[in-house]
C-alpha cells in the first residue's frame, strides 16, 4: 500500500500545482486592465502565454485527480499524468527563457516599442513618467501633455541626467516586472518537476503492491510467513 506520507507529499504537489495555474490565469486577465505602462512592459503576446500557461496547468491537475481515484492496478492515468506534467515543463522553459531573453536587450528592445506607439501613448508615458524622448530630448520626443509642454522646456533638461528621458524610468520598472515574471515561471518548475517524481514513486509503488498480491494469490493467499 502507498504509504501515506508518499501520498500526503503528492497532495501537496498536487495542490501547488492547482495554486500555479490559478495564479498564472488570473494575472493573466488582471494585467490586461488599463495601463499604459504595464500594457507596453507586458504585450498581449506575453499575457496570452501566460493564459495557455495556466489553462495547461489547470487541465493537468484535473488529469491528476483523474488518475490518483484509479484502482492500484490502474496505472495508466497517472503515466498520462506525468507526460502531461513533461509538456508543462517545456511550456514553462519555452515561456520563461522568452521572457528572460527579452531582458538581456531592454534599452533596444524597449526603443522599438516606443517607436511602435502611438502619439498618445508616448504622451502618456512621459507625464506619468516626467520624462521627455527615449534616449534623449531630441529621440522621438512628443511635444504636449502636462509635462513637456513645449519644446524650450525640453531643450532644456539636463542631459546628463538620465531619469528626464524615458529609457530610464521604463526599463527600472520593466526590469523588475519581467525579472519578477520570469523567476516565478521558472519556480514553477519545482512544483512540475516535483509532482512528476512523486507520481513515479506512486506508479512504482502501486506496481509493487500489486506484484506482491500477485504473488501472494499464487501462494493461495497464505503471505510470506
Amino acid at each position: 500500500m502507498v504509504s501515506r506520507k508518499l501520498m500526503g507529499t503528492w497532495a501537496v504537489l498536487d495542490f501547488l500545482l492547482l495554486a500555479a495555474g490559478a495564479v498564472l490565469l488570473a494575472l493573466s486577465i488582471v494585467w490586461r486592465a488599463e495601463n499604459t505602462l504595464m500594457n507596453m512592459v507586458l504585450t498581449p503576446a506575453y499575457l496570452t502565454s501566460g493564459t495557455i500557461l495556466g489553462i495547461s496547468l489547470l487541465v493537468t491537475f484535473a488529469i491528476s485527480i483523474a488518475a490518483i481515484v484509479q484502482k492500484n492496478h490502474v496505472t495508466l492515468g497517472l503515466v498520462l499524468l506525468n507526460y502531461t506534467l513533461l509538456l508543462d515543463a517545456i511550456g514553462i522553459v519555452v515561456i520563461g527563457t522568452f521572457v528572460w531573453f527579452f531582458t538581456l536587450q531592454e534599452r533596444e528592445n524597449f526603443h522599438v516599442r516606443w517607436l511602435n506607439a502611438s502619439r498618445e501613448t508616448r504622451i502618456i508615458l512621459q507625464d506619468q513618467l516626467k520624462c521627455c524622448g527615449y534616449f534623449n530630448g531630441t529621440d522621438l520626443v512628443e511635444i504636449g501633455g502636462t509635462f513637456c509642454q513645449n519644446q524650450d522646456f525640453v531643450a532644456g533638461l539636463q542631459a546628463n541626467e538620465t531619469s528626464n528621458f524615458c529609457v530610464t524610468p521604463i526599463t527600472a520598472y520593466a526590469d523588475s516586472t519581467l525579472n519578477n515574471v520570469f523567476t516565478t515561471i521558472y519556480g514553477f518548475m519545482a512544483v512540475v518537476l516535483c509532482l512528476l517524481l512523486a507520481s513515479l514513486c506512486v506508479i512504482k509503488k502501486r506496481q509493487e503492491d500489486e506484484r506482491f498480491k500477485k504473488i501472494d494469490a499464487k501462494r493461495g493467499g497464505r503471505g510470506f510467513v
